[in-house]
Formats: C-alpha cells, structure tokens, sequence
C-alpha cells in the first residue's frame, strides 16, 4: 500500500494531513488552489467543479467535470485532476499565462463580472470543451480551433434548438453551474463561441492516453478510514466485517451527508472503480449495467438504445451529478423520490445482489420494504442492474418539479406499454414521491391490460391512478396536487401517443 497522492495540475501532491471526510474542495483550497469556491455545499452551483480523468467512453480517457465539494479527496488517491488554475499554459519566462480557450472566450465576451462562480463554469465548459465528438458535423468554423471563426450571437446561434449551439456545445454541460450576476447570455456566447482544441492542446492529447488505473487505499487520519480495494471478492470480504462501513461510489448522496448535516463515518468503502461493477452487457434477453458506472457512462455507451433511460437522464439532476452519481447509489440509499426507480420499475427491472456467499437476483418491484429500507443484508451490494429484452414499445417519463432542470421530483412517473392492433397488451407503470418507497401502479396496470387503448379506458385508469400510493403535503407540493399530477400523466401520455399514431 502506497501512500495517498492526487495528481493535481500535472503535480503529486500528498493527500496528508487531510481526513478520510475533507472534501477535494477544502483539500484544493488548503493547497492554495483558491479558485475551486464553495457555494452550496450540496452540489448545485457548480462553483466548486474541477476536471478528472476517468476512463473514455470513445477514447481512452474522458475530462469529467464533477462537484469537488462532494467528493471525498481520499476517492481521488492516484487520480488526476485539473482545476481552473491548471488549464492556462505557462508562457515564455516572466511572461503571464496563456489563458485557456475557455477563459479567453468566457473574459472577452463578458461572461464574468464579480467572478466567484467564473471558475467553476471554467472547468465545466472545458469539460465540454473536449467532450469526444462535439465537433462532428457541426459545419461550422468552430472546427477550425479558431474561437473568432465561431463570433456569432446566442439569438443567431439559437436556430430550432437554442440548447446546442453550432460548435456542437450542449449547454446542459452548464446545467448544475449558477451565477448570480452575470446573467447567462455572456456565458452562452462563450460557450457557443470556442473552436475545436487545437493539435498540440496538452489536454487534448492527454485523452489518448489511458487514465490512472485504480490503486488500493488505506487511508487512516483521526481515527476514521477511507479504504478502496482492489476487487469485488475483497470488498466483499470487508463488508462482511465491517457491516458498519458506509459504501460510497459518486458520493452525491453521502457527501451532502457530511457536508450539510456533519456527517462522519468510522470506515468509508469506495466501490466506484471496482470493474466487477463498470461493465454493461447487452444479451439475446436482458441488459446488464454495472452498479458503478455513472449515469453519463451509462447515457453514452446506451446511445438512446433505451429510450426510457434516454428520457430519465437529462431530468436527473445536473450533468455534474451524472458524471458521478450510480444507479446502484441512486437505489441503495432507498430514496421514495430518487427519479431512476420509477423508471426501471416500468422496465420491470432485477437487482443483482452480491455478498461473500454468492449473488442473488431480486426483482425490483420487491426491493424496497420501507421508507429507505430494502432487502439488501448486511454486507451485501448491488453488483448490476438487469433490463429484460424485449422493450416495451411506448414508453414516457413524466416528472413534475418546480424546475425544467436540476430539481427534486414532486412527482415522477414513467410508462412502458406494449400496445398491439389497438389493445394494451402489457403495462408497467413506476411511481416515486407519492408514497414512502418507489412503488409499481399495479391497479392501473390491471386496468389498462386487455383493453383498448381509447380515450375511455385511459380516463377510467387515470382515476384508478390518482388513488394510486398514500401522497403527503409538504413544501414541493400538496397531497391533492400529487394525486391530481398522477392522473393527468396517464391522460398526457394517450394524447401524445394519439397525436403521434395520427401525425
């Protein structure tokens, strides 16, 4: 066991004195690396993001950005990272810096006033910057590597999506980052403004190469540890003794834990690079996605080859939570308004469970048993997800929350029918925020099966479905709302596919 060490900026540096719970934010800002801030603490401003390089889902390595703020500084042991003060280019001697593309587009087009946030939307954008085929096909200047070649207006750049400007930039990279002065017109200039990275861009080159492979930790400060093994087996093993552990993979969830209510663990387990959990696998009767990879992992090697998966991931949350955040995180913490069960309930989804004895599979719809409680035992993981072949072929994710993006649900519903000459042959219909755990719509789905898919049978079920899980009133929304919001999704979703059949 080696000692601890991040990579940062190019530069070793050792992860001592820190503890098993400081956050790569104050680990950065202690080391003088001042221009990660912290805003929120819980992973919504983004002013805290830094890059790292993850393995490639299209190259060998892929620049992620991610919340620093979340992240435990013991997760990132042998890893590399770039903050903002990493991405400007040493000069000639005595000269300053060469700001990065980024920055230089992000200062000249006013994308910056007090620029407390400015960092953190740096680090984003490069992100986006060298995302893997963002230059493809746009034809556009932009390719050229020429920032100026790309000086069009946001209103010009608009065209029919306003979200994806011609230098193929998705400014959903920007969704999880907040600025409060600025106003975010300058910002969506800068973005839509930067070319392509030019041939001899050290970053740009950096992701053909492959990224730190994961090292063993054993971490110890103050009397807590932060342990990372090497394989499922030996993690395994551990949790069987040490059934107390807390088990960390994005940390999105546990790093709000220790953030906003001081949260602090004697042992923490890090199972986000363990490969037992990153495959995906696509056979003849079922799909199987590790437990670890995250959610844009997911996203891009899916490729919208599960459009209810497809439909789920720009919802959740911000892309900054999906570079880290797992369907096995986002199930294991057993949350009644986590925006994934809903959705792999309608696909009738299995969780592969793992302890030292063995595996077992257990249907999703039979998981949760209380408010954030589950059949899952001491010591036992979520080792994948299992998606059954064939896909239903009508599927719809509806979730209500006062945001278009980067909110909690009030209500989350999703759909999967099987729809055959008119006749709803299967249903499958998950729920989340209108009861104390995740639940399947069983009495609609019995009131929709063998029926014709008409005007009448859809308003008969979505009364059913109002009736639907035991909603409460709280700040996001009243009892009646979420039971009215239940119905109006099922009456949604028949006119949309009306309209669909009839177009």
């Amino acid at each position: 066991m080696t000692e601890a060490r991040i990579t940062v900026n190019g530069k070793e540096t050792p992860l001592s004195p820190a503890t098993p719970h400081t956050t790569a934010l104050d680990f950065l800002r202690e080391r003088g690396l001042t221009g990660t801030k912290e805003g929120c603490a819980e992973g919504e401003c983004g002013a805290c993001s830094v890059m790292v390089a993850k393995p490639g889902v299209h190259r060998p390595t892929d620049w992620v950005a991610v919340n620093a703020c979340l992240v435990p500084a013991a997760a990132l042991d042998g890893q590399e990272i770039i903050t903002s003060e990493g991405l400007a280019t040493d000069g000639e001697p005595g000269s300053m810096p060469s700001l990065h593309p980024v920055q230089e587009e992000m200062a000249v087009r006013g994308g910056s006033q007090c620029g407390y946030c400015t960092p953190g939307f740096v680090c984003s954008m490069a992100a986006e910057y060298y995302r893997p085929g963002r230059c493809d096909h746009t034809g556009t200047g932009a390719e050229a590597g020429d920032g100026a070649a790309a000086d069009h207006s946001a209103e010009a750049d608009a065209g029919t999506d306003p979200e994806h400007g011609p230098n193929g930039f998705d400014l959903h990279a920007l969704s999880g980052n907040l600025c409060r002065c600025t106003g975010y017109r300058p910002i969506r200039d800068a973005a839509f403004a930067v070319g392509a990275p030019t041939e001899d861009d050290p970053l740009a080159q950096r992701r053909e190469q492959a990224p730190p492979a994961p090292v063993a930790t054993e971490y110890t400060q103050d009397g807590s540890t932060f342990l990372r093994k090497s394989t499922l087996h030996e993690t395994l093993q551990l949790l069987r003794e040490r059934p107390d552990a807390v088990v960390v993979a994005g940390s999105t969830d546990w790093g709000v834990e220790v953030n906003i209510r001081s949260r602090r663990a004697d042992c923490v387990v890090a199972v986000d690079r363990l490969p037992e959990l990153r495959e995906l696998l696509v056979e003849s009767d079922h799909i199987e996605i590790g437990a670890a990879l995250t959610l844009t992992e997911i996203e891009r090697r899916l490729d919208g080859d599960v459009p209810l998966l497809a439909q789920l991931f720009p919802q959740f949350a911000s892309r900054l939570i999906r570079n880290g955040a797992t369907l096995g995180g986002n199930l294991g913490t057993g949350s009644p308004i986590g925006d994934s069960p809903p959705v792999l309930l309608a696909l009738d989804a299995s969780l592969v469970l793992a302890d030292g004895d063995g595996e077992r599979v257990v249907p999703l719809a039979e998981y949760f048993t209380g408010y954030r409680q589950s059949v899952r035992r001491p010591g036992e993981l979520i080792r994948a997800v299992r998606i059954p072949l064939p896909l239903a072929p009508v599927t719809a994710f509806h979730k209500i929350a006062k945001r278009r993006f980067d909110d909690i649900s009030s209500v989350a519903v999703a759909f999967a029918l099987d729809i055959e000459d008119g006749i709803v042959r299967t249903a499958r219909i998950g729920l989340g925020g209108v009861a104390a755990t995740p639940i399947r719509s069983l009495a609609t789905e019995a009131a929709l099966e063998g029926k014709p898919w008409s005007a009448e049978t859809v308003e008969a079920a979505a009364r059913v479905l109002r009736g639907e899980g035991t909603p409460m009133s709280d700040h996001r929304a009243s009892a009646l709302y979420r039971s009215a919001m239940l119905g109006q999704s099922l009456l949604k979703l028949h006119a949309q596919t009306t309209e669909a059949v009839s177009s």
